[in-house]
């Protein structure tokens, strides 16, 4: 079987390579993203994997359809960049990578609230200059603050229980009540009761209709003043203006993004020598109180081994016609 690769970087080449040991499949590696421009490129695939920034819709299906791809397979866990309904029509079997490691991403997610806090990305720049001044440089203890997670599957609850060990108040929305999380002392409330009492949120929850913009005016008017925010799930989660409009007037006193709405066009390339067309995202790393990473919030060496192996191990059972193998990340 043949597997193609788009949005390929050396990272996946090499985890990609070192797993396919046991699997020996023929793999094929693009850098370039999936689109409609790039469908002629596959030459006798049997499937394709693909990251989060590549598009399949309706029109990207139907020529992978006419290219007798039988399998998409993401590395990744959302999948709101995948038109399931036409994957569905078209026979194409689509997976993901539902858990490859939660503590590589919540671990980040406590990383960006730490170095808003302590604002430890300051100290380092200023102190290589010979800066040793204190002023600028407070902070506040997370002991005892209130955290608001928005979203309990698995990268939430390994948030959660970071959170609970750091001596943190943790809130939690989500419509499915993680149990072992309410008997660890996670309190689960409704979405504004969450807002309205956390000094910290952070986003976990996947991207659909309901959670789209899910952080807008409206709901950021029912958050406390100088709260902070904290999205390592997809860009879309917030409404970026909303969000600038609040940083400007004071009421958001922390940002940290490892995602952002527009981050296709940016994210996974060196941009160091262009000029960036995008005005927003500009706008928002302007402010002092705001920290930006490219999603890079999965990339840790286990993670990275862990997707690759799901990832084969899934379009292995589909070739097999193993589907209750790859139930739980079977899309369609």
């Amino acid at each position: 079987m043949k597997i193609t690769f788009f949005s390929a970087k050396k990272y996946d080449i090499d985890s990609f390579t070192k797993a396919n040991l046991q699997y020996n499949f023929e793999l094929e590696f693009f850098e370039t993203h999936l689109g409609p421009h790039s469908i002629e490129m596959l030459q006798n695939a049997d499937a394709i994997c693909v990251f989060v920034n590549d598009k399949l819709n309706r029109q990207v299906l139907e020529g992978l359809s006419k290219k007798n791809i039988k399998y998409v397979a993401l590395r990744c866990a959302g999948f709101n960049n995948v038109d399931l309904d036409a994957a569905r029509e078209l026979g194409i079997n689509v997976c993901r990578v539902p858990a490859y490691s939660p503590e590589a991403v919540a671990e980040h997610a406590l990383a960006l609230i730490m170095t808003l806090n302590r604002k430890t990305h300051k100290a380092y720049n200023r102190v290589r200059e010979q800066n040793f001044s204190l002023q600028g440089l407070m902070g506040f203890n997370l002991n005892e603050k209130t955290v608001g997670v928005i979203g309990t599957g698995k990268i939430g609850a390994a948030f959660c229980r970071i959170m609970l060990g750091m001596g943190c108040k943790v809130l939690a929305f989500d419509l499915m009540v993680n149990k072992e999380l309410e008997a660890a002392g996670v309190e689960y409330l409704p979405l504004i009761e969450l807002l309205q009492q956390s000094h910290i949120i952070s986003l976990h929850c996947p991207l659909n209709e309901q959670t789209t913009q899910l952080i807008n005016h409206q709901t950021l008017s029912l958050t406390q003043p100088k709260v902070m925010i904290i999205n390592t799930g997809r860009g879309k989660l917030i409404d970026t203006k909303a969000v600038i409009e609040a940083l400007k007037n004071g009421h958001v006193g922390y940002l940290g993004i490892d995602v952002y709405e527009q981050e296709e066009k940016l994210f996974f390339k060196d941009l160091s020598t262009e000029i960036i067309q995008d005005d927003t995202l500009q706008r928002l790393m302007s402010f002092p109180n705001v920290l930006v990473t490219a999603h890079q919030a999965f990339f840790t060496e286990e993670a990275l081994n862990e997707i690759a192996d799901i990832t084969l191990q899934n379009v292995q059972a589909l070739s097999q016609q193993k589907p209750q193998a790859v139930a739980k990340a079977l899309l369609a």
